[in-house]
């Protein structure tokens, strides 16, 4: 199968955007029975998760554990990169840039409350997640 590309639209500097719908289309769509699908994001300030989906709130809590954890202007030192968006590159590589699901009966196998995000760390801006599903 071709990998295909999802288009996804931020409106904040830090959100999860769920794309569970769009990443089971593209699994149907690959005509794969069993195997395993490819989440990756390929930008150094957004990243990919598996997540709950059932409450926003835990969205809210993750976003604000990692601002407290990294937050825009560090604690103690000064982040050296020009653009002013080191803390989206931290938090990027803390959640990382791509998800394997299992994919069986043509569909990924998720947990009854778990999604897919798409992490924006340095938004608003138009992000695209690709996917790639192969046969095993």
């Amino acid at each position: 199968m071709d990998v295909v590309r999802l288009e996804v639209e931020t409106t904040e500097r830090a959100e999860m955007v769920e794309v569970t719908a769009q990443v089971r289309a593209a699994v149907r769509a690959a005509g794969v029975a069993s195997g395993v699908a490819w989440v990756y994001c390929p930008h150094t300030t957004a990243g990919v998760t598996v997540q709950e989906n059932a409450d926003p709130d835990v969205r809210r809590d993750l976003l604000l554990a990692l601002e407290n954890a990294v937050p825009l202007a560090a604690a103690k030192g000064r982040y050296r990169h020009g653009e002013g968006n080191s803390d989206a590159h931290v938090k990027a590589s803390l959640v990382g840039s791509s998800a394997a699901l299992l994919v069986e009966g043509g569909a990924p196998l998720l947990g009854t409350w778990q999604g897919v995000f798409l992490c924006e760390f340095d938004g608003p801006r138009r992000r695209t997640l690709l996917v790639k599903v192969v046969a095993g």
